[in-house]
């Protein structure tokens, strides 16, 4: 047995154990977000270790991990938690959860809500224009990878970003993984799925916030850059880099300076360093 919650507010239908399969299967105008784990709740291969170190058939593993689970505080606390606040806590067997999740590794325990509302393109412009400080985006430039989305929204969220700026196609999904890697960033920093990245980014400069990309191949360093500055930071797509028209309406080009042999860094710890470089700047 594993734990589905659903949100009481962001109720989708009721939930009966026969037929969470088609959980999912919502109006086509709906999109559905789900958030899995929750640390230090055991895995799949932990279960597996126990059962098989009790001798246990492997008839009986779902109901063994629960079991482990009960006896872990932060679960019981994490159930509790969801119980006062009105959402509901369902028991299901573990298959179905892992049909639940498509898959992705939820250590016991999954949500389901309606998904997180972007941020309009149009009130972004509106909100930097009436700002009255030095505003902090980032924008990524196709990037494909859940998990590199994720891990960036965790640092984003840290670092305090204002916004996020993604093209609508071509960029990754906010799936299951990605939630669970952003750890609560997924959330808390507003995402902007913008039709024309270029030509919002122009729209940004007419504001007066400086474009900053990050570009291997730049003669200048990322610490040679004034951050302090309202600011873009805009980091290019895992592979590829920066694609040739979102380099040129950039206003500066910066490198992480690479003194070993390796070529270039993951995106999301490149853009780790680009903003906490920014957020040293402004706190100095």
């Amino acid at each position: 047995m594993e734990y589905h919650l659903e949100t009481d507010r962001l109720i989708i239908r009721e939930i009966r154990d026969t037929d969470l399969e088609g959980i999912f299967e919502l109006d086509s105008n709906t999109e559905v977000h789900k958030y899995l784990g929750n640390n230090p709740i055991k895995t799949q291969e932990e279960a597996k270790k126990i059962n098989e170190e009790s001798s246990k058939k492997n008839a009986v593993e779902a109901e063994k991990f629960l079991e482990q689970n009960k006896k872990n505080p932060r679960v019981e606390a994490l159930i509790s938690q969801a119980k006062s606040l009105g959402i509901a806590v369902q028991p299901v067997q573990r298959d179905k959860l892992d049909r639940i999740c498509e898959g992705s590794q939820h250590q016991g325990i999954a949500a389901v809500c309606l998904a997180t509302p972007l941020l309009d393109e149009f009130d972004l412009l509106q909100q930097v224009e009436q700002s009255d400080k030095a505003v902090l985006l980032l924008a990524l430039d196709e990037v494909s990878d859940p998990q590199n989305l994720g891990a960036i929204l965790r640092t984003a969220d840290a670092a305090g970003v204002d916004a996020i700026l993604m093209p609508q196609r071509n960029s990754a999904p906010l799936t299951p993984a990605a939630h669970k890697i952003a750890s609560g960033g997924s959330i808390t920093v507003p995402i902007v799925r913008t039709i024309n990245l270029v030509r919002h980014l122009e729209a940004l400069k007419k504001l007066g916030v400086w474009l900053v990309g990050a570009d291997g191949e730049s003669g200048q360093t990322l610490y040679s850059a004034d951050l302090a500055l309202p600011t873009v930071l805009v980091m290019g797509a895992e592979g590829q880099g920066l694609r040739r028209l979102t380099r040129e309406t950039c206003d500066h080009l910066c490198a992480l300076p690479m003194s070993g042999v390796v070529e270039s860094l993951n995106v999301s710890t490149a853009s780790a360093l680009f903003l906490y470089e920014a957020v040293r700047q402004r706190q100095n």
